[in-house]
């Protein structure tokens, strides 16, 4: 296990505080001690690689940590490669709410937000 001990800012990867709350709520609610925020990508999606995220409490050390107020957010070295410089946030509303993915290294990303190429 790789821990970030870096302050947000210059972090890899960056979740912002409106993300780093539901996500809070959202682990609350699932009520299981040692559960982190797993960001990574798969192959897919209508552009070539989705994002995800999951609730996950089986730390790899393979992954590197890192920590907004208090959230863990585990990324594996893998799709590190693909996230360096992204940042996850959250916004609420009836019409694209939800949490959403701003990727520089995307070349090509598709309507929805989701999916992206390299």
């Amino acid at each position: 296990m790789t821990q970030d001990t870096k302050t947000p800012a210059e972090q890899i990867v960056h979740v912002t505080p409106s993300a780093v709350a539901e996500l809070k709520r959202l682990i609350e609610a699932e009520n299981e001690p040692g559960l982190f925020v797993r960001v990574g990508i798969t192959s897919g999606g209508c552009s070539g690689m989705s994002y995800n995220m999951a609730f996950d409490n089986n730390p790899s050390d393979l992954d590197r940590e890192f920590d907004f107020d208090g959230l863990k957010v585990r990324v594996d070295l893998k799709a590190l490669m693909y996230l360096t410089g992204t940042t996850v946030d959250y916004k609420s509303g009836l019409l694209g709410g939800g949490f959403q993915f701003s990727n520089p290294n995307a070349k090509r990303s598709c309507g929805c937000g989701s999916s992206f190429t390299c």
